[in-house]
């Protein structure tokens, strides 16, 4: 590594499966400063290197990995790493995130990012040491799970601790919902990049480094991160976090009312008690987990020791967690974990899977299908039989889980019988367990999230703070803090969807940076490890980059405003949680969506962004091919049908928040 490249590695590797050969250039500094690496690495070359409507199976779609400036340094807020590449599940921009070892082992290695090309014409998987780069024989992995990839690859190279990130042996039957999984259970399961990885006839990666990452002020670099350790460990949040990881959420979920219950037909579930994270962490957690770097370790090691369910592994998650217990009104915390266990060591996203079986059992317990359409599995609400025979069939595309291994989309137009109303997905990615009748503004994250339903895209935490005072504080907007309101929420979505891709391109931790309010602390520690004077304002406007070139690449593959949507449910139907605080709240998406558009400066009409915004951001290439999707066939059918549904009130009020945050945040910027 040359000692040049503060903070960064300063290589890329170009991997060619085609010919088996490799590449290894020089990372562009100047284009590092515009995207900061990881997600914003990936995106880039996402834009410009895959043509618009190339087929997410075929050779010309990437494979692609990417770490950050922050990633295997000291830097306390973790090392995550972002794959990327055209979605097989969605049919547009693909891109999913884990926190793992081997982001950092990667830059020891020498390479910020991995670009994997073409297709092996027999399946490999790829040894990446330091300089080295080999390809072993893979037929003797294929069809196999996790865990078994990851010890006989260990055992081949004679290596315990090599970083490997591997896909299970549902992207080996061809899953479309099959992820990437780093060190066992590390799931970057989004958007089947497991699936992209096996259809180029790759099983693994693995890597070792040997090298290290220098800082540009190693002195100042310390104390920074010695002062946000010491601020972590002394957070209110610290000792939940710490303990229990994001299954701390239940038990508040539950009494606020918007638990995701029965498929999102309820919000409280009056047993979830046995599964909340304190009663995993009293009976199941053996130890706590971190990735590398990080001070929180926030994942736990959790082991059933006997009964019928007798399993161990990482996790779970809340969202793992609410998939096998309230998603589908059951609420067995052995049979959860056993589940979770199941769709890591077959490489599923389990948020997938926990919606295609949630619907099944709504569509079975409205008549719509019954067991005699579902290899004969009882499909009542909770039954765990069927729900890990699902698992299974799933995983090796049998019987009816060749009809479901696509995602919930594409099964929905399979089985017709109007089944597509009832299923929670949007863009074709399905809809995690948030309630957004009980927190508005992720209801227009999951609508506007350039990878589908989902909330890592924008995370706008901060209206769970519910305090008026601060939303008035930081937004200049009162509302904007409060979870039920609707007001401010555009303005929300956009300010927390950049800086969430801010801390993508960090490769960073999303729960310490923005969840603990460390934002303020995060361009210091940039600009101590690569030698830069980055604003706080200057990076936000790579976050602002990032998002606007996803949203472009979408264009070019025909999302448009009608994409960014919800379901219907959360829409017209009246939350029910028994008279809790969330009761009969539904989502006002279109006061949303309308003040999100302006916000962003992309044309309300078609959801593209405007020139001047393109422009303003150095895309003056893009500006020039968005010219010609604003007035094709697509974009004028869109135009036509177009009608604002908001009240002359609502938008009056609408411009008002506008202007009013306008002018706050350039106050805000004054004083700093």
């Amino acid at each position: 590594m040359s000692e040049n490249y503060y903070g960064y590695a300063g290589k890329i590797l170009r991997i060619n499966l085609s010919d088996r050969q490799d590449n290894k250039e020089p990372l562009d500094m100047e284009s590092a400063r515009k995207f900061i690496g990881g997600r914003g690495f990936n995106t880039k070359v996402m834009y410009e290197e895959l043509k618009p409507g190339i087929d997410p199976r075929g050779e010309k779609n990437k494979y692609i990995v990417g770490s950050g400036p922050l990633g295997g340094t000291l830097c306390p807020f973790g090392t995550r790493i972002n794959v990327s590449g055209k979605s097989p599940q969605t049919g547009i921009f693909g891109d999913t995130n884990a926190g793992a070892h081997f982001g950092a082992d990667m830059k020891f290695a020498g390479y910020d990012q991995i670009i994997v090309e073409g297709r092996s014409d027999s399946p490999v998987y790829i040894f990446i040491a330091d300089d080295r780069i080999s390809y072993h024989d893979g037929s003797h992995l294929w069809g196999k799970n996790v865990r078994e990839v990851n010890k006989i690859i260990r055992e081949e190279l004679k290596d315990p601790s090599v970083q490997i990130l591997c896909t299970g042996m549902a992207a080996d039957y061809g899953a479309n919902i099959a992820g990437t999984f780093f060190n066992l259970a590390r799931a970057a399961a989004r958007t089947g990049t497991g699936s992209i990885l096996a259809s180029k006839n790759v099983k693994a990666i693995a890597v070792r480094g040997t090298g290290a990452i220098n800082v540009f002020d190693p002195e100042r670099f310390y104390k920074l991160n010695k002062q946000i350790v010491e601020l972590i460990r002394s957070h209110p949040q610290y000792v939940a976090r710490s303990t229990m990881g994001t299954p701390q959420n239940v038990r508040w979920l539950n009494e606020k009312g918007f638990l995701t219950v029965n498929h999102f037909l309820k919000g409280y579930q009056s047993t979830a008690y046995k599964w909340e994270g304190e009663a995993l962490r009293d009976h199941y957690t053996v130890k706590s987990k971190a990735c590398f770097s990080c001070p929180l370790h926030c994942s736990r090691y959790y082991v059933v020791k006997d009964g019928k369910y007798v399993t161990e592994g990482e996790g779970p998650e809340y969202e793992a967690m609410a998939c096998f217990a309230s998603r589908i009104n059951a609420d067995d915390p052995e049979f959860m974990l056993y589940c979770n266990t199941l769709c890591n060591e077959f490489g599923l996203d389990e948020i997938a899977v926990g919606e295609l079986i949630s619907w099944l059992m709504e569509l079975n317990d409205r008549g719509i299908i019954s067991s005699k359409d579902c290899d004969g599995l009882d499909l009542s609400w909770g039954n765990k039989e069927s729900t890990i025979a699902l698992i299974e069939k799933i995983a090796r595309r049998e019987g009816i889980g060749d009809v479901l291994a696509d995602g919930v989309k594409k099964a929905a137009e399979r089985i017709g019988q109007g089944s597509m109303d009832y299923a929670m997905e949007v863009k074709g990615l399905e809809v995690i367990n948030g309630e957004p009748r009980g927190m508005v503004g992720y209801g227009l994250t999951y609508a506007v999230s350039d990878r589908g339903a989902d909330h890592l895209r924008s995370e706008p935490y901060f209206e769970l703070k519910d305090d008026p005072k601060i939303g008035k504080e930081w937004f200049g907007i009162p509302e904007t803090a409060l979870r039920l309101e609707h007001h401010g929420k555009g303005i929300l979505v956009k300010w927390s969807g950049e800086w969430c891709a801010v801390s993508d391109a960090l490769e960073v931790c999303k729960n310490t940076l923005l969840c603990m309010d460390f934002l303020p602390y995060i361009a210091d520690i940039l600009n101590a490890a690569v030698g830069w004077d980055m604003t706080q304002e200057e990076l936000q406007r790579v976050g602002e980059r990032m998002v606007n070139l996803e949203r472009c690449f979408n264009v070019r593959e025909g999302i448009r405003r009608p994409d960014d949507r919800l379901p219907n449910r959360f829409i017209n139907e009246p939350m029910e949680c028994d008279g809790r605080e969330t009761q009969g709240n539904t989502v006002h998406l279109e006061y949303m969506l309308e003040q999100y558009y302006r916000a962003r400066d992309w044309d309300p009409r078609t959801g593209i962004p405007n020139e001047e915004k393109l422009l303003e951001l150095g895309f003056g290439d893009v500006n020039s091919d968005m010219e010609k999707y604003r007035n094709d066939d697509l974009s004028r059918k869109v135009i036509n049908s177009y009608k604002c549904r908001l009240e002359e009130e609502e938008i009056s009020r609408l411009l008002e928040e506008l202007d009013a945050n306008k002018a706050h945040m350039a106050k805000k910027a004054k004083q700093n």
